[in-house]
């Protein structure tokens, strides 16, 4: 990230879209121990679109 770094540039760009995405399911399990835990997670996420890019 960050490579090349331009110097004296502006982008512009429009948030289009905050949400959250598919949700997973994390499942840990130890064999012969009774030890069982489920649990969802979704993962926050924004959509940008890059409108202009000036230099």
């Amino acid at each position: 990230v960050g490579t090349p770094y331009l110097e004296n540039v502006k982008v512009m760009g429009r948030i289009t879209r905050h949400d959250k995405q598919k949700k997973i399911v994390v499942f840990k399990y130890k064999k012969r121990k009774g030890y069982r835990r489920k649990r969802g997670h979704r993962q926050q996420f924004t959509a940008v679109k890059i409108e202009n890019i000036e230099s």
